[in-house]
């Protein structure tokens, strides 16, 4: 999927305004409404925009405290630890991963006390070995994806 950069300033715009309507986002980018729809059916239709939900802070919910927990699982496990990790609400997200451990955990916690019951609900599990947990103390860079998009069309440009 090319990504150029009419489409990358419509990405930095919807991610900035995500309620942003067809017809103000048309305006700001010098385009058509067509134009703007036609591009964002498309970066839909290939996945580049996966969807349009509301982004929740796990701060704000009550959850301060973030880890990562490494595990080490036993082998031929994964579908029954994956099914176990998808019971608890405090995982945020799973990776499998190459090195030291198989999966990489993130993970949210009330407290540092209630992190401890958290990862004792992971570990809880027959087919879990080993998890080494990192607390995370800050996060200067969240989650970032535009930045991908508007390098994808400079690369795109260059070609």
């Amino acid at each position: 999927m090319a990504v150029d950069e009419l489409d990358a300033r419509l990405i930095r715009l919807l991610n900035e305004e995500p309620r942003v309507g067809m017809m103000e986002a048309s305006r700001r980018l010098g385009v058509a409404r067509g134009t703007v729809q036609a591009r964002l059916d498309r970066l839909q239709a290939d996945g580049v925009v996966c969807g349009f939900g509301p982004q929740l802070d796990p701060v704000a919910l009550g959850y301060p405290v973030t880890a990562f927990a490494t595990l080490e699982i036993r082998q031929g496990s994964g579908r029954d630890v994956r099914a176990h990790l998808a019971t608890v609400p405090e995982l945020l997200e799973m990776h499998t991963v190459t090195g030291t451990g198989d999966m990489l955990c993130r993970i949210v916690a009330r407290s540092n006390l209630d992190l401890q019951h958290v990862i004792d609900r992971l570990i809880d599990f027959d087919g879990i070995v080993r998890t080494s947990t990192m607390i995370a103390l800050e996060n200067p860079i969240p989650l970032r994806v535009v930045q991908l998009a508007e390098a994808a069309a400079v690369y795109r440009s260059d070609m």
